[in-house]
């Protein structure tokens, strides 16, 4: 880590007028800051706010490729960092930097940290958040697998399929929802049973805006009513009229990829790899051993 001269210069004086600063960038865009300086600071055009509710531990740094680390702790006093934003998972991976700056003249300052909010625990009308470093995308599996159904995730680059062609995603006010995890439309007509499982659900305005969901179950029952079901709960449940977004699923077979949507050419699996029953077949005397295919 390299030093300014101005911080080397306020470091070799003896007395020392230190705090800590944390800018927290989340997916949508919103940028926080924070410091456990008694007074706000503002520098890097970012306003750090003092008694926000946040502080952290002494950073862990080493040479090489071992992943720096920190804890951020704080109570969940404050309007910037509020429960329901943590359960929604809005600051879910967001970017993190950390500086040690000259709270007196904040051009003496050294970025000591960079990377991103992981696990986050709650407890006690408390948090505690995971700080990690750059290195840590080093631990991330790397490669390729090498099955059957398609290793790309529809919609993305190696895929090539865009979700927005009509008949492949729908935008729709919430009429009816239950626990942020069970969506009821009536009217929602046009898509055959089970078109949207696995695929995406989105929402698009309303408190919940942004957070997407994986639909688990699509069903059409009486009277036209479609029940579309998350996995999982939202961590913000959105209300009657929030307008959301339901994408397509895909379960990656080939088939789906080529009748359902006649992408065929872009399908990133293997669908005639050996199943797991290869592993136990053995020579027998008839029929022919030559390697072959004995499809005749």
């Amino acid at each position: 880590m390299t030093y300014p001269q101005a911080m080397k210069d306020h470091l070799a004086a003896g007395v020392t007028t230190l705090a800590r600063a944390f800018a927290v960038k989340r997916a949508d865009g919103l940028e926080l800051g924070f410091t456990d300086h008694d007074r706000d600071l503002f520098f890097e055009g970012i306003s750090f706010r003092a008694g926000s509710g946040l502080t952290a531990k002494a950073i862990q740094q080493a040479t090489g490729l071992s992943v720096d680390n920190t804890e951020a702790f704080g109570a969940l006093q404050s309007e910037a960092i509020t429960e329901a934003d943590i359960l929604a998972g809005r600051y879910d991976a967001a970017d993190v930097r950390g500086w040690l700056v000259n709270w007196q003249d904040v051009s003496a300052r050294v970025l000591q940290f960079r990377g991103t909010l992981g696990e986050i625990v709650r407890s006690g009308g408390a948090f505690n958040a995971e700080l990690r470093g750059l290195a840590e995308a080093m631990n991330r599996p790397q490669g390729q697998i090498y099955h059957a159904r398609c290793s790309a995730v529809l919609g993305d680059r190696r895929c090539g399929f865009d979700p927005d062609q009509p008949g492949y995603s729908a935008e729709l006010p919430v009429q009816e929802t239950v626990d942020g995890r069970v969506f009821r439309f009536t009217g929602f007509d046009g898509y055959d049973d089970r078109w949207f499982e696995k695929g995406r659900l989105r929402v698009v305005t309303g408190k919940a805006a942004g957070l997407v969901g994986v639909v688990k179950n699509d069903r059409i029952g009486g009277g036209g009513m479609r029940v579309v079901e998350l996995w999982q709960s939202l961590g913000t449940a959105p209300s009657a009229g929030d307008l959301v977004r339901i994408e397509a699923g895909c379960d990656r077979r080939a088939d789906t990829c080529r009748v359902k949507f006649s992408n065929f050419d872009n399908f990133r699996g293997f669908p005639d790899i050996p199943g797991e029953d290869w592993l136990m077949s053995y020579p027998v005397s008839a029929a022919g051993n030559d390697g072959g295919s004995r499809r005749r």
